[in-house]
């Protein structure tokens, strides 16, 4: 699973209606740039993409501040919402993933319901456990990793990032259980896009050819 078709849906879904270049300054915002592969191409490639497949709906509309042509507004539609949940819950639950997968479900997690995130993360814990279960078949931990000479220390990286996943994501479970952060249907959500005319303190200053587009 790429992280980039989640953050672009997520992150349209979130202003409502968004050009490319606010996508793009979003995801810098949310450091996203730096723990996954939304770079400006990437972003702009994967808008296009998705809007051919009728995730997004294209908007010729808006007035480029650059002076240039009209800049093309993104809006996602039924089924790119039914593709954005499918994939934050695919994302919640799968521990065969990388941080930015990771990273970005948890980013967005607050869209779904509170007791169905808690459902999710409950999951994403079995799953886990059966992971570490089948690691454990051929490795030992409690023999240390010597005993499969210098390559145990691979497994013992897997069993130590499991165990630590484990325990990050119960506390987690505690702290939503406990009334933290504000889910769908409880009430305004935590704003975490920029405004039209917000400097974003984040921003790489890289200049791409779609920027004004």
């Amino acid at each position: 699973m790429s992280a980039i078709r989640l953050l672009v849906l997520g992150a349209v879904r979130q202003h409502g209606r968004a050009h490319g270049y606010q996508v793009r300054g979003d995801l810098e915002y949310w450091g996203a740039h730096e723990w996954s592969n939304a770079k400006p191409g990437s972003i702009y490639h994967a808008l296009k993409q998705m809007a051919r497949q009728g995730l997004l709906h294209a908007h010729a509309v808006a007035p480029s501040t650059a002076g240039g042509p009209p800049r093309t507004e993104y809006e996602i539609t039924d089924r790119g919402t039914e593709e954005y949940f499918r994939l934050l819950r695919e994302a919640l639950t799968s521990y065969d993933q990388k941080m930015d997968v990771k990273s970005s479900a948890i980013g967005f997690m607050v869209d779904l319901p509170r007791p169905e995130a808690v459902t999710l993360l409950k999951e994403r814990i079995r799953r886990i456990e059966q992971w570490r279960s089948s690691v454990s078949e051929h490795y030992v931990p409690e023999d240390g990793p010597e005993q499969l000479g210098h390559i145990g220390e691979i497994m013992n990286l897997w069993i130590h990032t499991a165990d630590a996943e484990l325990e990050w994501i119960q506390g987690l479970i505690g702290r939503i259980e406990g009334g933290a952060y504000t889910f769908a249907g409880e009430g305004e959500p935590f704003v975490g896009v920029l405004t039209a005319y917000q400097e974003n303190p984040y921003a790489t200053g890289e200049r791409h050819p779609e920027d004004d587009r």
